[in-house]
Order: C-alpha cells, then sequence, then structure tokens
C-alpha cells in the first residue's frame, strides 16, 4: 500500500484507552486547527467500534463542531451505547481536548436488509480522465500559491481529486453555485464497509463547504475570511469502495447571515447514489479596517 493511503489509515485506527474511550492523534503537517473531516472520521471509528454486530453499519451520523481542535495533543473520543436495538444501533460520541468539547456526534447503525428503492440519476458528466488533478492544477496555478503552501500543494495525497469544473483556489473567479469532484484513494482498500464508510465521511469535507464560496470569489487563503466546518450530517444508501471512482457532486443552494448551507451526492462507478451529505459553515468576511489587514 502506498505510504501516503497507509499514514491515512493509521490516523483513523485510533487507539482504545478504556471501555469505551479512544484516543485520536493529528498528523504534523502545519496546519494549526485539526481538519474536520479527521475528527469526523475518528468519531465514526470511535462508534464503529462499540458496535458488535458486524452485520450493522452506519446509515446516518449528524456532527456539531464545537471549538477548533489542537493539532499538537490527543483527541479523546467518549461513546455513549445510547441503544441497541433488534435493527438499530444508537451510539453519542464526544470528542474533546483539555477537558473540553470540541466535536458531538450521534450516529445511528442498522442491520443489511433489503428494501423499495428509488434514486435520482447520477449527473451526465466529465469522466474523470478528462478532469484535472490536483497535481495540474497546482501547476497551473503555482505562480499564485503562497510559499508557506507550494511544499503541501506537491505532497502525495491518500486520496485523488479529479475537478470536473476546476477553480484557482488562490485567485478565484466568481462561479456558480456546484461543483463535481472525481474521488478515490491512491490504492486499493480493504472490502471493510465500516472503514470504507469512516474513510468517505473523511473526504467529505475536503470540498463541501467550498462550494457555497464559489459565487462570491473569495479564498480561504484570505486573511480577511473566516471558514469553518458547523455542522455535518451523512447518509450512507449503499455499500462501495472508496478504491472505486465516486463521483461527489456538491451544490450550495444558500449563503447569508455569515453560514453558507452546502449539500453532496456520492455516486459509484455504476451510478449507484451511495451516500448523501449536508453541510453548514461559517463564511464571515471580516471588515480590514477593524481586523489590522
Amino acid at each position: 500500500m502506498k505510504p501516503e493511503l497507509q499514514d491515512l489509515l493509521n490516523l483513523l485506527d485510533i487507539e482504545p484507552i478504556e471501555v469505551n474511550i479512544f484516543r485520536g492523534v493529528s498528523p504534523n503537517d502545519g496546519w494549526q486547527r485539526v481538519y474536520g473531516g479527521q475528527v469526523l472520521g475518528q468519531a465514526l471509528v470511535a462508534a464503529s467500534r462499540t458496535v458488535e454486530d458486524e452485520n450493522r453499519s452506519a446509515h446516518s451520523l449528524h456532527g456539531y463542531f464545537l471549538r477548533p481542535g489542537d493539532t499538537t495533543i490527543p483527541i479523546l473520543y467518549e461513546v455513549d451505547r445510547i441503544r441497541d436495538g433488534r435493527s438499530f444501533t444508537t451510539r453519542r460520541v464526544i470528542a474533546t481536548q483539555r477537558g473540553r468539547a470540541i466535536f458531538s456526534m450521534a450516529v445511528s447503525f442498522q442491520v443489511h436488509e433489503e428494501g423499495l428503492e428509488h434514486q435520482f440519476p447520477m449527473p451526465d458528466i466529465t469522466p474523470p480522465d478528462q478532469c484535472a488533478s490536483q497535481q495540474e492544477l497546482a501547476e497551473r496555478f503555482a505562480d499564485d500559491i503562497p510559499e508557506q503552501f507550494r511544499d503541501r500543494a506537491k505532497r502525495p495525497q491518500p486520496i485523488e481529486m479529479r475537478f470536473v469544473e476546476p477553480v484557482n483556489e488562490f485567485n478565484p473567479d466568481k462561479m456558480p453555485p456546484y461543483q463535481h469532484t472525481w474521488i478515490r484513494t491512491v490504492d486499493s482498500m480493504p472490502d471493510d464497509i465500516r472503514l470504507n464508510q469512516c474513510l468517505l465521511a473523511y473526504a467529505s469535507d475536503m470540498t463541501l463547504i467550498d462550494t457555497a464560496t464559489r459565487p462570491h470569489g473569495v479564498s480561504w487563503g484570505n486573511e480577511n475570511f473566516q471558514v469553518a466546518s458547523l455542522d455535518h450530517a451523512m447518509w450512507f444508501h449503499k455499500p462501495f469502495k472508496t478504491d472505486d471512482w465516486l463521483l461527489y457532486a456538491q451544490d450550495s443552494p444558500f449563503s447569508g447571515g455569515a453560514r453558507g448551507l452546502a449539500r453532496g451526492a456520492f455516486y459509484d462507478p455504476k451510478g449507484n447514489l451511495v451516500a448523501s451529505v449536508a453541510q453548514e459553515g461559517l463564511m464571515r468576511l471580516h471588515d480590514p479596517s477593524t481586523t489590522g489587514g
């Protein structure tokens, strides 16, 4: 397995330190706060490891980001086993640092069963081999990347992304509030349904709130722009593998009140809708005259 993907799986492989309590760490990659998808993924791992019935996997999660996470200290995840029913299992996870909650999440698991089916069709979109990769975009917009981010832009990533409607994230034009991104891991993944769900939860936060910033042409690198995830909901519809290309179709129906709403849908290569996502994020543009800019 490629080392960058193994590092990500190691990051999600949190340490059990007591019954229902786990400890996670953050990578030393230079960020000042913990990436939201990391907390989502690790919290889902913690909840999953308290569900003994292997025939149950997550079907929904609802999380709130309460405080910025500190990358220099561990995160403790405490799981409350709320209910174990005949078909559904419910867990609540609280992530803490220095004795204060930074994230809370409710997760529901269900036994695998058949039911009535329908779905929205997969968008007819440019295939991944005809789309720009992160590396290609980094080369195309190299002159706009601040020096402190250039090494990170060239670093191998565990998840490959290809963009149907690419944007220069450091000098963006105003664009419609939607985007389509192809994603997959850079190497093969185990068949474990729960592990693939945890990895997709990690990936689901990578581009989603960016969709809400597109109509405004504001870069997250703008020192007067404050952007952060506030909450995150996810529904898992069908089993999938994250080493297959998954289309992440995203849109943003609204922004206002210093917040933006974004939605996403993941489709597998056969056109199956395998997961849905919704997120609200903080989008606060400060007045430079009041921030010292």
